[in-house]
């Protein structure tokens, strides 16, 4: 408990590792981007369907999607939910289907056309359906969820969810350049940006996928991290106008120390929440969980790494420019 009272580490110190290590990951969090071509959106954003189906005797994912492919389907997405015998079936949705449904197919015409603000769907999932009992023979499907989302929908709501995270940002700038100064906002600014793609990277790497519920996660990252990243300038601010002798290094480094066991209680128990939505929240929000989970400690290392060091650096690129500028004249 003495070392949370009065701890001295030298986070400015550590400033150029902690600048190096988290180019290195934002790095490999947008190579790991490129090389999926962006992160997997879920069909909030892409438009489609998935089913929850529950089935006996229990099939392998494997057959499950062979099953699919054998009758033409791409783009199947099966994974495991919940219980060992039910599984979620992500697809988009086939342009084909669409097209039957438009020349009033037969097939198409037994599940019927629905408009869902002026966009025409089709209930493609339950073409699927159909198609997976006729696949799986012998296999008794009970349907146990059924979600769709056209093209036009999704692209609005993707729409939406960048506009949202845009607006977030510049606001923060706004308030912190109000409440503080620019640079402040700045720093807050890159430590943020560093919190979301790592966050992003991550879900890349392990092939999650972005959906709503997750968005919803990167915006309770992105109020998690500032408001860590603002009591620590509020600290600084404090500092600056006490301690006039020490240098500007000085004064961040004993900001940080002193915001130190604040920082690692909230982070601690709000982590413990995460964990615990984790581990015991169901498969529904395990993936909002996960994002809270490592949003919160790649949070905590930016405010105390990231954005307070950024100051610093700011600082002293200031002075070396004065200093060059004087010598030039």
């Amino acid at each position: 408990m003495e070392f949370f009272r009065d701890p001295k580490i030298n986070f400015v110190g550590a400033m150029k590792v902690a600048f190096t290590l988290s180019a290195i990951l934002v790095i490999v969090s947008a190579a790991t981007m490129l090389i999926h071509k962006g992160p997997r959106l879920s069909i909030d954003f892409t438009g489609g369907s998935v089913l929850q189906v529950k089935m006996d005797p229990v099939p392998t994912v494997g057959e499950i999607r062979s099953a699919l492919e054998d009758q033409g389907y791409e783009g199947i997405q099966v994974t495991e939910f919940g219980s060992v015998d039910e599984f979620l079936i992500t697809f988009p949705t086939p342009d084909d289907v669409v097209e039957m449904a438009e020349a009033g197919d037969e097939k198409a015409g037994n599940t019927g056309v629905s408009t869902v603000s002026g966009e025409k769907t089709l209930d493609a999932a339950q073409i699927l359906l159909g198609d997976l009992r006729a696949g799986l023979s012998g296999t008794e499907i009970e349907l146990r969820r059924e979600e769709s989302v056209g093209p036009k929908i999704g692209g609005e709501l993707r729409t939406a969810a960048i506009n949202s995270v845009v607006a977030a940002l510049a606001l923060i700038v706004l308030y912190i350049t109000v409440r503080f100064v620019f640079r402040y906002g700045i720093a807050a600014i890159v430590a943020l940006v560093h919190d979301v793609t790592l966050t992003l990277g991550i879900f890349s790497l392990m092939n999650f996928e972005i959906s709503l519920q997750i968005i919803a996660a990167f915006l309770t990252i992105i109020g998690y991290s500032l408001n860590d990243t603002i009591v620590v300038f509020d600290r600084i601010r404090e500092n600056m106008k006490l301690r006039r002798k020490e240098s500007y290094r000085e004064v961040i480094n004993r900001s940080i120390n002193e915001c130190l066991s604040r920082t690692v209680l909230t982070s601690v128990t709000t982590l413990f929440v995460a964990v615990t939505l984790y581990f015991l929240g169901g498969p529904v929000i395990h993936d909002f969980a996960f994002a809270l989970c490592f949003g919160v400690i790649v949070g905590t290392y930016s405010s105390m790494f990231i954005a307070s060091p950024i100051l610093v650096w700011w600082n002293e690129r200031r002075i070396v420019d004065r200093k060059r500028t004087a010598s030039d004249m």
